[in-house]
């Protein structure tokens, strides 16, 4: 199996339990080994599917107030919470091919593997979503033909996605490509670097 397959069933697997109770404040049940990066796989979906119903709450135009605040908080400590995740799963790639020498003219690549997983996981709930509106019983046959349209689109930057993160794991493994982990340093998070917060002391 290769790792793109490996990743799409388990952000599937993740995806259809979130929406067994379709909760955003519901308990997340991983059920793989601690730390490993199954784990890891599991609970990066998770946080993208409540994270993806926090974004349509939000937008209700007859939300209230202090409840949007609330959610606009929560989004923003789920922004960080994936962050973290992404890096800590490029930390696993790196640990696993740390033995790998790298050829002289071997190159970086734009995207490390786990924004490229990370894409992946938004790609299989965009899937998912979408397949629920082509499904709709009260939509009509224009909105769900431009849905297919739509769906055939997502499947197809799947299939291109996977084929990209598998060659690139591939290159990593034989020294063709190699990779660092940037922290994202996000500053608007920090109290130290955000001038709002430390002009407050």
């Amino acid at each position: 199996m290769n790792f793109s397959e490996k990743c799409y069933r388990i952000f599937e697997q993740a995806t259809e339990a979130y929406h067994v109770t379709d909760n955003v404040d519901a308990t997340v049940h991983n059920p793989y080994e601690v730390k490993s990066i199954e784990f890891y796989l599991y609970l990066k979906n998770w946080i993208d599917a409540v994270q993806w119903h926090l974004e349509d709450i939000i937008r209700n135009p007859s939300i209230d107030p202090v409840e949007a605040l609330a959610i606009k908080r929560r989004i923003d400590k789920s922004n960080q919470d994936r962050t973290d995740l992404v890096e800590l799963i490029d930390s696993f790639f790196l640990d696993k091919y740390k033995d790998v020498k790298i050829l002289p003219d071997a190159t970086i690549n734009t995207e490390s593997p786990a924004w490229a997983i990370d894409r992946l996981s938004i790609l299989i709930l965009k899937i998912y979503h979408m397949q629920q509106e082509v499904n709709r019983p009260d939509a009509d046959m224009e909105h769900k033909a431009r849905c297919e349209q739509k769906l055939a689109v997502l499947q197809e930057q799947k299939k291109d996605l996977s084929v990209a993160l598998d060659q690139l794991l591939t290159d990593i493994k034989a020294g063709r490509k190699y990779m660092k982990v940037y922290k994202q340093m996000k500053m608007y998070n920090d109290p130290a670097l955000n001038p709002v917060l430390y002009g407050k002391k």
